[in-house]
């Protein structure tokens, strides 16, 4: 491996705590060593159950269950529970669930500036983040701030045991996608393309594994940690034209989160892949093919992930205005954005056809 001769790397102040079990028993000892005595634990309808759970574990240091979290966050569900937690006297919340419980916990901390430990059921990786977001009128806001990183992570694979294929599938992918970007970020190091390329492939091979069978601890425990690493890729550096593209498509026009990084990732990828070509190498590497875009589009539809925008409800009359609300935003990215080139990854992504790993601009 050769090593960059310019680079930084800043380490986030996160604990984790990674076992089996740990739910029941790690949460209260992180709260207890955080000192927190009064906790909202924040969860959506899905995630209830397990939340109640937590909320016995920590018996009188939890002050009640906020089970109101939705997907994307938007500002009116975020002002309730800041409002929640302010009445409740809460001096710290636990996050409970996938991207949007953690999301919903990360709101609450941005604007109460209240600790919190997170809990995730699912493979997203926002608790491996100092990045917050909130939808408001159809547009999504997102940004980084130390305060919404949690203190504590705590990771049991047998939360997601009962999480079903289709989202498992989706949730992991998603995860990919984070590790994908922070190989061709401006601010990557060693340190994280290693971690990048180490979660992509736990990921990849865990996958396959937990559709054909979803009691596997082993290989949810092997998903779990691809999460950990993937997330902690995207909390380490700069988000480009994917999650930018993934944004619009899900604060503007309601797009399922995981589905949406699944079905976009792969033409994301061979748009930039003439300009990434190191970034390329170790995802070939990583998940052994040459191909990498055809790689991960097969690996989609071989575990039955959808394949195309269309499928998740995008309109064809959509695409033009997604484009341009993305070529006019501000980011980094390996390959110049033009709203032409933007257009032909979302026609390519909405069609569902094989991605251009020649990385056409569409």
């Amino acid at each position: 491996m050769t090593v960059p001769a310019d680079f930084s790397y800043e380490t986030r102040p996160v604990r984790v705590v990674f076992r089996p079990g740990a739910v029941v028993t790690a949460t209260p000892d992180e709260a207890g060593r955080l000192g927190l005595r009064r906790l909202l634990v924040v969860c959506g309808g899905r995630g209830e159950p397990t939340a109640r759970t937590v909320a016995q574990a920590l018996g009188d240091a939890c002050v009640g269950v906020h089970a109101e979290a939705r997907m994307h966050v938007p500002a009116d569900v975020a002002d309730r529970a800041v409002d929640v937690a302010r009445a409740a006297g809460a001096d710290g919340c636990v996050a409970v669930g996938g991207g949007s419980a953690i999301g919903l916990g990360k709101a609450i901390a941005l604007r109460t500036r209240l600790p919190l430990i997170a809990v995730p059921s699912t493979y997203s990786g926002s608790e491996m983040t100092p990045v917050w977001g909130l939808t408001d009128h159809g547009v999504k806001r997102t940004g980084r701030d130390p305060v919404v990183q949690p203190r504590s992570v705590v990771y049991d694979p047998e939360l997601t045991l009962s999480l079903p294929v289709p989202l498992t599938v989706t949730s992991g992918i998603n995860a990919v996608a984070h590790a994908v970007e922070a190989l061709y970020a401006p601010d990557a190091s060693p340190l994280i393309s290693l971690m990048a390329q180490e979660g992509v492939r736990a990921m990849a091979g865990a996958l396959p594994s937990v559709a054909a069978d979803p009691g596997d601890l082993d290989a949810r425990g092997r998903a779990l940690y691809g999460a950990w690493l993937c997330g902690a890729c995207l909390g380490a550096t700069t988000m480009g034209l994917h999650h930018k593209l993934c944004h619009v498509l899900g604060g503007t026009f309601g797009l399922p989160h995981a589905p949406t990084h699944t079905v976009v990732l792969p033409y994301v990828l061979a748009h930039n892949a003439p300009a990434a070509p190191a970034a390329v190498a170790a995802l070939s590497g990583a998940l052994g093919a040459q191909d990498v875009p055809r790689a991960l589009w097969e690996l989609a539809g071989r575990l039955g992930a959808p394949r195309s925008l269309a499928e998740l409800g995008l309109e064809r009359e959509d695409l033009a205005v997604a484009a341009a609300q993305v070529a006019g935003l501000p980011y980094a990215n390996p390959r110049p954005v033009t709203a032409d080139g933007v257009l032909g990854v979302l026609t390519a992504a909405y069609e569902g056809r094989e991605p251009d790993s020649a990385g056409a601009p569409g």
